[in-house]
């Protein structure tokens, strides 16, 4: 497994703001990871990582999250403007078709990419997501995006993570909750350690209709047929559930799905049955 990649920084779709992406390099089929509201990049640095042997594996920032720049106009969060990002980022990289792995709002873009690019897309894995969305999962989310504080430690960092995602995750340990924190906070130039983007993102919730997520997802589900979808959910997620996935594959022919053991939303994809099954998905695409 690769533990290296390379910085990318492009200008974004509108060109208003600078771009961040890791490029985890490989010669093969590209693949390109697309996180969570709340999340960045080292997200996925386990499985980019462990898939760059075989393919090009880039990792990318949405705007106001982790090494990419804030928006001062946070109507622009959404994910409607994230994909055309999205294909900035890959036309400025000569990719004409990648396969796309989405956790939650990532997967929810990967839908939008598909459903309105479906040249553009080889195939998705979905990651706890799904045209129906949780309202319990949904809540839990919005009570503390945008609300983090910051501390002035590691540790505390740590400790508000567990708080935030302990449902997720029951069998972490302490070390676990630190490489978390680690992964999902930043050293602000003060010196304090806070969440890794801009609390502005929370005005998605802000709205009667909420932004995190288009309207009419079983609509855009439908318009799916044809590409190859592997669809991971957490045992105990509160944002997908069982009876959502079942009508997926009911309504999708062909997709392949996969539940994590005791994990809720969303999976890490570090999971021995998660990545089993994205190894075997992708092996069986076709450039």
């Amino acid at each position: 497994m690769s533990t290296s990649y390379s910085d990318i920084r492009y200008q974004s779709a509108d060109t208003r703001l600078t771009l961040y992406a890791r490029d985890y390099g490989g010669s093969g089929m590209p693949v390109l990871c697309m996180h969570g509201l709340t999340r960045n990049s080292a997200d996925f640095e386990w499985i980019a990582g462990h898939l760059s042997t075989r393919y090009r594996v880039i990792s990318v920032d949405q705007r106001g999250r982790g090494k990419s720049q804030w928006d001062d106009q946070p109507a622009h969060y959404t994910p409607g403007v994230y994909v055309q990002d999205m294909f900035k980022l890959l036309g400025d990289l000569g990719i004409p078709r990648a396969a796309l792995i989405g956790t939650s709002m990532g997967g929810l873009m990967g839908m939008i990419m598909g459903a309105f690019a479906p040249q553009m897309v080889i195939g998705m894995v979905i990651n706890d997501v799904g045209p129906e969305i949780d309202p319990a999962g949904l809540a839990r989310i919005a009570s503390y995006t945008g609300r983090g504080v910051a501390v002035t430690t590691w540790e505390d960092a740590a400790a508000r993570a567990k708080e935030t995602n302990g449902v997720a995750f029951p069998d972490y340990h302490d070390d676990d909750w630190l490489a978390f924190a680690r992964r999902t906070y930043e050293v602000r130039p003060d010196g304090t350690i806070a969440p890794a983007y801009d609390p502005a993102i929370s005005q998605a919730f802000a709205t009667p209709e909420p932004t995190v997520a288009p309207p009419d997802l079983w609509g855009m589900w439908d318009k799916l047929e044809g590409l190859p979808i592997l669809a991971v959910r957490g045992e105990i997620s509160d944002l997908l559930s069982a009876e959502t996935l079942k009508q997926m594959g009911e309504r999708h022919a062909g997709m392949q799905a996969v539940t994590v053991r005791n994990r809720g939303h969303a999976p890490m994809l570090d999971e021995g049955e998660a990545v089993t099954a994205i190894e075997t998905f992708l092996e069986g695409l076709v450039p």
